[in-house]
């Protein structure tokens, strides 16, 4: 994986030649901020992420060696969105995130906070999951939530989370958590806001496929809602593979 300073995007970033590539330096790399974690808090607080991009990450680190020497049963897990389907059903994040990484590794099953987008009253659920974050979480920038790693995809409109493009989601500073509307189905989602993302110690964005280089292009050029991630007391990684980085190169 080589360093890509030369992209113009905003923080650290890393280009892995295949996606066999992306997915073990990437699982390393959590592996790394779990562990640190672990050591310098006692746990270690990530939201995961939906979408086909974190698929193979999470694959690979619920595989051997990472099965046997990350330390899973301090791990608290939390989702940056979801949509308002059943936990079972094939749309779901959490569903995603159980069939590729947590049914298969020993986080305890009461530290898994999954989001409750499936209930009628998303502005209720959205308080309550909002009260988890800060009922369980040490308190960052601006008094936010403090999540040691939040895991990002990239749309392909720049929508990270369920934050997209002309949402009024994407202005909110006094909410946690907040029912928000996608531009395709399932539309009605939950998510997490701007101020719980950039309190976070480490944001990693996942970033995969030709599809993405025009929303990469925009981050750059800050014409997206990505182009708003900049962690105010912590790191911004950008993870990407050799199709996303000159996809981005050729959208310039």
């Amino acid at each position: 994986m080589r360093d890509g300073g030369d992209t113009g995007l905003p923080g650290v970033v890393r280009i892995a030649s295949t996606l066999q590539e992306w997915a073990g330096e990437t699982a390393s790399w959590l592996a790394r901020c779990a562990e640190e974690s672990r050591v310098e808090h006692g746990y270690f607080g990530v939201a995961l992420t939906g979408g086909s991009t974190p698929a193979p990450l999470y694959e690979r680190i619920a595989a051997p060696p990472y099965r046997h020497s990350v330390g899973w049963l301090d791990w608290m897990v939390y989702f940056g969105d979801e949509r308002a389907v059943p936990p079972d059903d094939p749309q779901s994040n959490y569903r995603l995130a159980y069939d590729h990484l947590l049914s298969r590794v020993p986080v305890p099953e009461e530290r898994v906070h999954r989001m409750e987008a499936e209930r009628p009253d998303r502005e209720r659920a959205a308080d309550e999951y909002a009260s988890i974050l800060a009922d369980t979480l040490a308190r960052g920038p601006g008094g936010a939530p403090r999540l040691h790693c939040m895991l990002l995809g990239l749309g392909e409109n720049g929508h990270i989370a369920s934050l997209f493009p002309g949402t009024p989601s994407l202005d909110v500073i006094d909410r946690w958590v907040v029912p928000s509307v996608a531009d395709y189905e399932p539309r009605d989602r939950l998510t997490v806001t701007f101020p719980v993302i950039n309190a976070s110690e480490w944001v990693a964005m996942l970033v995969t496929g030709a599809a993405k280089g025009p929303a990469l292009r925009g981050v750059v050029d800050g014409r997206v809602p990505a182009a708003r991630v900049r962690p105010v007391d912590g790191t911004l990684m950008w993870f990407l593979d050799e199709a996303a980085a000159t996809a981005m190169r050729a959208a310039g």
